[in-house]
């Protein structure tokens, strides 16, 4: 994973007009009600298998994307925690406010999104009937992770955070070797400004200011964990090239729910969304999502 400075500026304002941001909205049959959400400099999309099999079974979906995804990375890298979160509370309270949430509510969440679903699920505790995690991402340990991650840390309070950025390089979170390949022909020629399959793939660049604001999220979530006590499934890949399973662990080991089940795919990568296992990802989902009304 290399690391690229930008020396030039780059757009700092969203631009007019804005470009229309993606969001997926499924009407259901069942009176379930489910909140996917994406991860960090990720989009919708990749929770686009879950939200339709789901819809299959009768669940109302709901994804929104993350404040300033979409948009150039100069916006989204200045992008505080807060606003992530902002986006799904917002999204909670638009379905509740529309009287849109007439049953059981469930919520996941992919990498830094899980972290967010936690966060939402404490705070309207009596209101969400279970939470997925799916490859929770609090500190990027995977085999995948650069040795020169233990010196991110020493960036945060100086300007490097603000024209630092990660290349992503292979396997992008992916063990399927045809996405692989799909998401290499984009990422290995893009540009640091390059949005033409964003919506799509996701950045091919990830900004250290962002790596800061996951730090900061974690230390507030962590502070929260042991007053969770909705049922919460944590799902992850063995082998996760991006997050070890520790982050799983941390997760499961601290939370207050009576019910709560850690289970780990075998031929996946990060982004078990859309990667191998991703119809026995949306089953165990499923399957905890039922035992838990």
């Amino acid at each position: 994973m290399a690391v690229i400075f930008s020396f030039t500026p780059l757009r700092q304002k969203p631009p007019n007009p804005l470009p229309p941001l993606e969001e997926m909205d499924l009407p259901g049959t069942n009176a379930r009600s489910l909140i996917l959400i994406h991860g960090l400099t990720g989009t919708p999309f990749e929770m686009r298998f879950l939200a339709y099999h789901f819809k299959r079974k009768g669940y109302s979906v709901t994804c929104p994307r993350l404040a300033n995804h979409g948009l150039p990375i100069g916006v989204l890298q200045r992008s505080k925690w807060q606003d992530f979160y902002a986006s799904v509370r917002d999204c909670f309270l638009k379905l509740k406010k529309e009287k849109r949430l007439n049953g059981p509510v469930f919520v996941s969440g992919l990498s830094m999104g899980a972290l967010l679903a936690l966060l939402l699920a404490e705070e309207f505790a009596g209101e969400i009937k279970a939470v997925s995690c799916l490859s929770p991402t609090l500190f990027y340990d995977g085999w995948n992770s650069p040795w020169t991650r233990i010196f991110i840390p020493l960036a945060y309070a100086t300007p490097l955070k603000h024209i630092a950025y990660f290349k992503e390089e292979s396997p992008y979170g992916f063990k399927n070797e045809l996405i692989r390949k799909k998401v290499h022909e984009y990422f290995h020629h893009a540009r640091l400004d390059d949005l033409t399959a964003v919506d799509k793939y996701g950045y091919p660049f990830f900004p250290v200011n962002l790596l800061h604001q996951l730090h900061l999220l974690v230390k507030h979530l962590s502070k929260k964990l042991p007053n969770i006590t909705v049922p919460v499934q944590v799902l992850q890949a063995k082998e996760d090239d991006m997050t070890s399973v520790k982050n799983s662990e941390f997760i499961y080991d601290r939370i207050a729910s009576k019910k709560k089940e850690l289970f780990l795919f075998l031929d996946s990568y990060h982004i078990i969304t859309a990667d191998q296992e991703r119809d026995k990802v949306a089953a165990k989902m499923e399957e905890f999502f039922t035992h838990a009304l």
